[in-house]
């Protein structure tokens, strides 16, 4: 009689962990985070931030590379090292909160983050020294509208869109 109790409860906890690693499975497929962090990152680029050991790249924008030149009344600016700084002045001292939904081919955690209430993704778009990454996403085309409209950032001259400045410069 021990011996049938004892295989109820194992089989009952197996019932159980299946149960739950189901539960895990469809939450994660039906679109949940894939991670959740929080932390006072190391800006890395305009659309890239490493918070811990985490890097991580901002969904749905795109920000001009680091090494990218933009003009302005024909004179050729640093408008890559400018939104870093941008993203670096926005996140400085605070602590930011990402939800990862996804990871690039490059391992980095997809996310939309946060910081004192504020979507970075957004503002990076919206102040104009990132452009909504319509391959991926169209969640920031209003921002993207709004900057364009008000000649932020890097619309205040000629630029070329960072997908094709990678694409011609490839090292």
């Amino acid at each position: 009689m021990g011996s049938g109790r004892e295989l109820t409860k194992s089989t009952l906890l197996r019932l159980i962990g299946s149960a739950a690693l189901s539960a895990a499975f469809s939450v994660s497929a039906g679109g949940a985070s894939l991670a959740d962090i929080s932390g006072t990152p190391r800006v890395v680029d305009g659309d890239t931030i490493v918070i811990g050991e985490e890097r991580i790249r901002l969904y749905g924008i795109d920000a001009p590379e680091q090494r990218q030149s933009c003009l302005e009344d024909d004179l050729e600016w640093a408008c890559g090292e400018e939104a870093t700084a941008t993203l670096r002045n926005m996140v400085a001292g605070r602590v930011v909160d990402c939800r990862g939904s996804d990871r690039d081919r490059y391992g980095r955690l997809i996310a939309v983050c946060f910081t004192a209430g504020r979507n970075l993704n957004e503002d990076m778009v919206r102040e104009g020294w990132a452009l909504a990454y319509r391959k991926y996403s169209t969640d920031y085309l209003r921002a993207e509208g709004d900057a364009e409209r008000n000649f932020r950032g890097i619309w205040r001259g000629d630029f070329v869109r960072p997908w094709e400045w990678r694409r011609k410069n490839r090292r």
